[in-house]
């Protein structure tokens, strides 16, 4: 049977482990984090020995989310990942994706970003040099879970924001010191499509509590993400008690939907523009637009009924197809 080493253990792990295991497809569990990890000797060395054993898996799922300690076990194993270290730099650098999406042609929600420090007064006038209006998103170019992601409603609100990541920034070993401001996209739907091998293979929208019922609640697992940004325009989302962020994490229900052919060709474009296999790809849909908000290459898999009846079937595929030392 092969083997799939998969470096988390929450919801992603447990759902795959059986509907994989029956298309003869082992999960084990890779710690890469909150651990020691030995750098040299051989495998059969005493101290600390890389579970699994090198010898012992034909491929990893997603590249450790940590990609320091990535590294380290990627060099003990070498093995093929189905979403590498690149598939996972390449979606966490979310100004990155909206600057190829847009060169691409696909849809993406008016952006600028910031590398800092900047002066405040130069980051005004880009915001109207790019025809940006309040209110506006202000969102960490490299976070996930909708952590750090603020609305910004006036100039005062939004310098009040620059100053508090200016503050973050001026640590030195902070590595990312860019963030991105956005149109904000008031009463826009939040959709987060699953795509599989260059296929959508199932959809969920995410809801604010109170919102309209229409379906189970999704878990999230610890590689979730989700930056949707929308609501009411004046911040009142009532029906939400003013909460905007359509974030699992946070609280949002995942209900799924069965995506319209435009959903479903915008997700399948981005997956092949960014050249990734196994991506999880946001959209917002007003009355008027649709378009890429975020990706990610480490999507939680959801409960079996939100995806296609062959969604695991292409998923088995694509990971026999990496294991295969061409990769092809």
């Amino acid at each position: 049977m092969l083997r799939l080493a998969m470096s988390t253990r929450s919801e992603t792990f447990e759902r795959v482990r059986d509907p994989l295991a029956e298309r003869g497809i082992e999960v084990v569990h890779l710690r890469a984090k909150e651990r020691t990890i030995r750098l040299t000797g051989g495998p059969d060395a005493p101290a600390d020995p890389v579970d699994p054993a090198p010898e012992t898996v034909d491929v990893g799922f997603v590249y450790p989310t940590r990609l320091m300690e990535g590294a380290a076990l990627d060099a003990r194993l070498g093995m093929p990942w189905v979403n590498d270290r690149e598939a996972v730099l390449t979606s966490r650098n979310k100004g990155g994706v909206t600057s190829a999406l847009d060169a691409a042609g696909i849809p993406v929600p008016r952006s600028v970003m910031v590398s800092n420090p900047v002066d405040e007064a130069t980051v005004h006038e880009t915001i109207a040099d790019a025809g940006l209006s309040y209110p506006l998103v202000v969102k960490p170019n490299a976070a996930t879970r909708g952590v750090g992601v603020a609305k910004a409603v006036d100039p005062d609100d939004l310098s009040g924001t620059i100053d508090y990541l200016d503050l973050v920034h001026d640590f030195r070993a902070t590595g990312d010191k860019s963030y991105l401001i956005q149109e904000f996209l008031p009463n826009a739907r939040d959709h987060r499509l699953m795509v599989v091998d260059g296929d959508c293979l199932g959809a969920v929208e995410r809801r604010l509590p109170g919102a309209e019922d229409g379906g189970d609640d999704a878990d999230g697992g610890d590689d979730a993400d989700g930056g949707g940004h929308a609501g009411n325009e004046e911040g009142d989302c009532e029906h939400a008690g003013g909460r905007w962020k359509h974030n699992v994490h946070r609280g949002a229900r995942a209900v799924p939907v069965d995506p319209p052919d435009r959903h479903r060709e915008l997700a399948e474009r981005t997956a092949a523009t960014l050249g990734i296999d196994y991506l999880g790809v946001d959209l917002l849909e007003t009355a008027d637009r649709l378009v890429v908000t975020e990706t990610n290459a480490r999507p939680t898999i959801d409960a079996a009924e939100k995806y296609e009846p062959t969604f695991y079937d292409r998923l088995a595929e694509l990971v026999r197809r990496r294991a295969r030392s061409d990769g092809t």
